[in-house]
């Protein structure tokens, strides 16, 4: 076969060979089977099935399967090869490049290229694993079956009955000679016309057994390989069975949805709703699912089922489960997009062609938009046509120079209908498309990233964080629901992180990540003091997470030379700490940078750290101090400022060992004491020398750093004025220079 590491997908099928045992192969033909007698006989008619060609007997009672099982064999050595191959790639390959101290393009391209290569091989594995299993399945079926034929034959050859097969492809059963014809003192055996009656439908019954075993594993087998077109699928099948039922379903409830509609009865919506849930994570599912469905079946049907003007049975049955049910297609469209088959690459061009269009309803018009971004608020959608999607939508909405009024149906036409039944009933109401489309790129953090680093056709993270004009779409006042899922995918752009995702941990950053940082920083910032209040805790976290970069600009002397942009990093700090709780996660986030930085690896003089931790902490207090000057005169200023601990894990912030972690802790308490004095003072501040309020805070920097550095004259028991009068100096500079940057004259 070749070595396993040569076998692409389009190679594959030449070596299951599933029709090895057949004299044909085309499907189609001949559609069933006479059975003729001569003195006796039974005649019918075979069974009767679309692409399928019924087995001949002789095929089956001849059949050698000795090319199957060396196909079998050959599939077993290359799953042990590909799981050895896949072991070295996870535990050799991925395991140096996720400990390698990697920068630049090798950061982004090559770690990036290695987790493609890893999971390339995780794939190939579980393909090859299916190929085998079901392979090995139907042929210990068809052997089952070749077996089980000959013991009847045999049996009925006892009785004088035989069966041959005919030119046609049919068979005869036949009785050479009755009992009631047999000359004097001549024995034979005792049958009668029921006999060969049951004969007839016993051997019939084997060969349709046989043929639905080998069709529908050629069936499977060809489902498996089309889905890897451009890699390996990944679809994990022990058997023949379960494989063919993934797909039965998938084109029953297909067939339900595009017949029936909103029409359907609830029990039929029952169906449809568990059948979704059960195999949402089922790949020849999904596929099937959706090419049977198709694009303008997946939006007609959310359109109609939206739409409250019919007032149905489903509406007064089964409306509370409309939020599961959108749940439920929405994770089993999301994983067919990401399906490499032909049928699947169809779909999404039709589908990014038909979300610019209307689609009418009973009582409404509704744009595709609308409808397909509501379908993607969980699941993990393709990224390259979440990133064509997002083009499209953000093209669509500069078109319309008001999306508000264009997505709420204000322009004169009827008010757009409820489209989200997922969350509480609270929620938003689903019409503003960017919502949705936000939520799957936070899903996506590939996507994301993409998305928000583009300017090629436009530039996208421009569109969403300072121009577009964002509505009011829920029930209730509070946060834009538009404007906090953008925030969450912009940490996930930023970040390579879901921030929905409780057990994620920080990932190093790509080149993508990095671009993405700096669009947003740019965007954000320009947008001054309109900076929306939605951003600023996916703000801070998104600053947090870059703690090391953050940490490294702040602190610099030559602020033109720096990670970050020096200007756009002030501004947007400024923005995240007009809100405690945000301004306490970025002071967390960057504490945990300082600290560590305290603790890492240098050349030269060690004060340096000692120095950069307090330019860096007086950086932070000046961007504090800007954004209570410019909220002051807020009535619910003093409301908002009010004391508290900021829950919930910084998983967002790179993990460090207990010592480091020891010095994060006594460090952050030691701000956190001297914030609720400040709060209890009623937040006074000097602008002149921003920093004072933070000598406690800086003071324990200054003994962190003299227990990373021992040795230095600075860590001398005698000498602790004169190391914290380095690290004050330091932070009275670095308040200085951010004044002044910001404009801010020292009084």
């Amino acid at each position: 076969m070749g070595e396993p590491a040569h076998l692409a997908p389009g190679r594959l099928w030449a070596h299951l060979q599933p029709h090895a045992f057949h004299q044909e192969d085309a499907p189609g033909g001949r559609t069933g089977h006479r059975h003729h007698g001569e003195q006796h006989h039974a005649a019918g008619r075979g069974l009767q099935r679309e692409e399928a060609v019924l087995m001949n007997m002789d095929e089956l009672l001849h059949a050698n399967f000795a090319t199957l099982d060396t196909n079998i064999t050959d599939w077993s050595t290359v799953v042990t090869n590909l799981k050895n191959l896949e072991k070295q790639a996870r535990e050799d390959l991925k395991a140096k490049a996720d400990k390698a101290n990697w920068a630049g393009d090798n950061a982004s391209v090559t770690r990036e290229f290695v987790d493609k290569t890893v999971g390339e091989f995780a794939d190939a594995v579980t393909e090859a694993t299916s190929i085998r299993d079901i392979l090995k399945d139907t042929r210990d079926e068809l052997v089952g079956y070749r077996d089980d034929l000959k013991s009847k034959l045999e049996l009925a050859r006892r009785k004088n009955i035989t069966v041959t097969s005919t030119a046609d492809g049919g068979f005869t059963v036949t009785m050479l000679v009755h009992p009631d014809r047999a000359a004097k003192g001549t024995e034979v055996p005792s049958h009668s016309q029921q006999d060969v009656d049951f004969l007839r439908d016993d051997v019939q019954l084997i060969l349709n057994r046989a043929t639905e075993s080998d069709t529908t594993a050629a069936q499977v087998l060809r489902a498996l390989v089309d889905q890897a077109e451009q890699g390996f699928a990944n679809a994990v099948y022990g058997d023949r069975d379960s494989a063919v039922e993934a797909l039965e379903k998938a084109e029953d409830i297909a067939q339900i949805i595009k017949k029936k509609g909103d029409d359907m009865t609830p029990e039929e919506f029952d169906k449809v709703n568990s059948t979704l849930a059960a195999y949402a994570n089922d790949p020849l599912f999904q596929e099937r699912f959706a090419a049977t469905l198709g694009p303008r079946g997946v939006l007609d049907f959310w359109a109609d089922l939206s739409d409250p003007s019919d007032g149905g049975a489903l509406q007064r049955t089964r409306f509370n489960q409309y939020g599961e049910l959108q749940k439920n297609l929405s994770l089993t469209l999301a994983g067919a997009t990401q399906i490499d088959s032909p049928k699947m690459q169809e779909w999404k061009e039709d589908m990014l062609k038909l979300s610019g269009e209307r689609i009418q309803t009973r009582g409404t018009t509704v744009y595709g938009f609308q409808i397909m971004s509501n379908l993607m608020r969980v699941g993990d959608y393709d990224d390259k046509f979440l990133n064509k999607y997002g083009d499209s939508l953000i093209a669509q909405e500069k078109k319309m120079k008001l999306p508000g009024n264009f997505w709420t149906g204000a322009t004169g036409g009827p008010m757009m209908p409820r489209m989200n039944f997922m969350g509480d009933g609270n929620g938003d109401f689903g019409r503003d498309p960017m919502t949705g489309f936000m939520m799957a790129l936070t899903n996506s953090p590939d996507a994301a990233a993409d998305f928000f680093s583009s300017t090629d056709p436009q530039d996208n993270a421009e569109w969403v964080l300072k121009d577009r004009r964002s509505f009011n779409d829920g029930p209730q006042n509070g946060p834009n629901p538009a404007l906090e899922a953008t925030g969450n995918a912009m940490f996930a752009a930023t970040s390579g992180m879901n921030p929905n995702d409780e057990n994620a941990q920080f990932v190093p950053h790509s080149g993508e990540n990095k671009e993405a940082l700096d669009q947003s920083l740019k965007h954000l910032a320009e947008a001054g003091d309109d900076f929306p209040s939605e951003l600023r805790e996916s703000a801070a976290k998104m600053l947090g997470n870059w703690g090391a970069e953050v940490h490294e600009s702040a602190s610099a002397i030559q602020t033109d030379r720096t990670p970050l942009d020096y200007e756009n990093l002030l501004e947007v700090s400024k923005q995240v700490s007009r809100d405690q709780g945000s301004h306490e996660i970025l002071m967390r986030s960057i504490n945990t940078a300082i600290v560590a930085d305290i603790h890492g690896e240098h050349t030269g003089d060690p004060e340096e750290e000692l120095k950069r931790a307090g330019q860096t902490v007086g950086f932070l207090e000046s961007a504090r101090y800007q954004a209570l000057e410019t909220d002051k005169e807020d009535p619910s200023w003093n409301a908002k400022w009010g004391y508290h601990i900021v829950g919930g894990a910084f998983n967002f912030v790179p993990t460090f060992g207990d010592a480091i972690q020891r010095g994060v802790d006594a460090a952050a308490y030691a701000w956190q004491l001297e914030e609720q004095g400040r709060i209890d003072d009623k937040n006074a501040i000097d602008n002149s020398n921003n920093f004072t309020s933070r000598q406690n805070y800086l003071a324990s920097l200054a003994d962190e750093w003299a227990k990373a550095n021992p040795d230095h004259r600075l860590a001398e028991d005698g000498n602790k004025y004169l190391r914290q009068d380095s690290i004050g100096n330091s932070a009275f500079n670095g308040n200085s220079t951010a004044n002044r940057k910001a404009g801010i004259a020292p009084q």
